[in-house]
């Protein structure tokens, strides 16, 4: 120091810091051999603390405010320089300036995975980052822990001291919740509290901080990220089966009305009987199809109930060396009439062993009943001739 400066520091007596950085966390004042006149002004600002330091002892600590500095306003130091009737000489202390506004733009991560026993996946390895507010709370404990003898400690002297920490606790947190990798995920505001709260234990009365919050992003393996999205295209697609089930009833329906319009208009259809066999064709191909979707749709499920008791009884019908049906008895009897069906047309039902000529089927065996003779007409009475 020159000896302008020297003169300045003795005429000027102001101890104040005016750095507005929030990155700074503690300062010292500048003072030629440390001297301080009697009656000096000491002027600490709002997110600030002044602790004042005698041969490596702390004493009087200054919150916010303009303080004279006599004796009265420096019990413990006029205690370590053995004044006892006061002072009007210069005296020699250091006077540390802590800021204890928070610091809101701290990083973490854990620069090494940290491995989680899942039920799903067995051991994943994940990793973790976020951002972290802390702030001085214990000016003292900070003074002895941290700054030592530093005339100035910036964030980045905490930053790889608190990233270790926070590390530590993330692991042991997990370990304590138990949770698997997809908890972790979906719990992760819940969970940065808890976090939070890990820290904040490890660094208050060791160095003095406090923790206001900290914000976490769990990040898992690629292959995790990949299983779990083909699990959800899965649930998704399984779902979408199960929504289309609701509408089969009307796809069927629908399926019919298309056949029978195509089965009317099938020009190799043979007048009317045809006309109505090939409906019911159509009728029957429409809900074979139907079926075999809602078989496919259900795989894996139970089969459809029986049909409700008193529902009419339905044949299959072989007819040209192809299965055709289901019929009903009304259609089997029109067939009939029409020749279409006879007693040797081969005939199956659920139930039946096999397939049975339908004159041998006693369901089926009144439609080929054969009306009884009509009774013999008299023939009229010969007219005589007219008298």
């Amino acid at each position: 120091m020159g000896l302008m400066d020297k003169l300045r520091g003795e005429i000027v007596d102001i101890i104040e810091w005016l750095e507005d950085s929030r990155t700074l966390l503690a300062w010292r004042f500048p003072r030629y051999q440390n001297e301080i006149k009697h009656g000096a002004q000491l002027i600490v600002r709002e997110g600030q603390q002044a602790i004042f330091v005698h041969n490596g002892q702390m004493a009087d600590t200054f919150g916010p405010g303009q303080y004279s500095l006599t004796t009265e306003n420096l019990p413990l130091l006029s205690t370590l320089q053995g004044w006892k009737y006061g002072f009007n000489s210069p005296f020699r202390s250091e006077v540390y300036f802590i800021n204890t506004r928070p610091v809101t733009d701290l990083r973490w991560g854990t620069a090494n995975p940290v491995t989680v026993r899942d039920p799903d996946f067995k051991m994943v390895q994940v990793r973790a980052n976020g951002l972290c507010v802390v702030r001085v709370a214990d000016p003292p404990v900070f003074m002895r822990q941290v700054i030592g003898t530093d005339s100035s400690v910036d964030v980045e002297e905490i930053s790889e001291l608190l990233r270790r920490v926070i590390t530590l606790a993330f692991s042991d947190m997990i370990l304590e919740t138990g949770l698997g990798v997809i908890d972790l995920q979906g719990r992760q505001v819940e969970l940065s509290d808890k976090l939070r709260d890990f820290v904040a234990d490890r660094v208050d009365d060791e160095f003095g901080l406090a923790i206001d919050s900290i914000t976490m992003n769990v990040s898992l393996p690629d292959e995790i990220t990949q299983a779990m999205t083909r699990g959800v295209a899965r649930g998704v697609e399984e779902a979408g089966w199960v929504n289309q089930l609701d509408d089969m009833q009307r796809y069927q329906q629908a399926k019919q009305a298309e056949a029978m319009v195509a089965a009317a208009n099938n020009p190799g259809g043979g007048g009317t009987m045809g006309d109505l066999m090939g409906a019911g064709l159509g009728m029957a191909m429409a809900g074979q199809m139907a079926n075999q979707m809602n078989q496919q749709a259900q795989a894996g499920q139970a089969s459809a109930p029986p049909p409700l008791p008193g529902a009419a009884q339905t044949f299959h019908v072989e007819l040209n060396g192809s299965a055709a049906g289901p019929y009903n008895p009304g259609q089997l009897q029109a067939a009939v009439q029409a020749g279409q069906v006879t007693p040797t047309t081969l005939v199956w039902s659920t139930g039946m062993a096999g397939w049975t000529p339908a004159g041998q089927v006693p369901a089926l065996q009144q439609l080929f009943a054969a009306p009884p003779p009509l009774p013999p007409q008299t023939p009229p009475a010969a007219q005589g001739p007219a008298q």
